[in-house]
């Protein structure tokens, strides 16, 4: 019989809007850079490459997810963003260095605190509009 939490988890993700996704995905990226950092840091070197990989992939979906005909400047500040972070993941890996990481985790931090006021914005503005007519 299938895990309840896993059925449970991929549920969420099937019905999850495009927004909730992009909170999910930087949610993720967030967790596996922390383990990153956390088995840097405890010479572990199998899960720090394994984490930063999980870490990786997240962000290259996100860059190959940019719309660069709607985002505009914003498409091209944010696939700056996502190509030096995937170079701070390499040069972790690479030396073993939490530091790069580090670096990496305030940026996604950033980014998703960022993203989730916008969209909470937008929500309200969205009921706040329904709720009038």
């Amino acid at each position: 019989m299938a895990n309840p939490y896993n059925k449970y988890k991929q549920t969420s993700v099937l019905s999850a809007s495009r927004e909730q996704i992009l909170l999910m995905l930087y949610e993720g990226a967030i967790k596996f850079t922390k383990l990153a950092i956390q088995a840097a840091e405890q010479k572990k070197i199998a899960d720090r490459g394994q984490n930063i990989m999980r870490a990786f992939d997240i962000i290259v979906e996100l860059n190959a997810t940019l719309d660069h005909k709607v985002g505009g400047e914003l498409a091209v500040q944010l696939e700056q963003l996502y190509v030096f972070m995937m170079d701070q993941y390499t040069k972790a890996n690479l030396k073993g260095d939490p530091e790069p990481l580090r670096a990496n985790l305030k940026v996604l931090e950033n980014l998703y605190d960022g993203w989730k006021q916008a969209i909470d914005k937008i929500k309200k503005e969205t009921e706040h509009k329904g709720g009038a007519a």
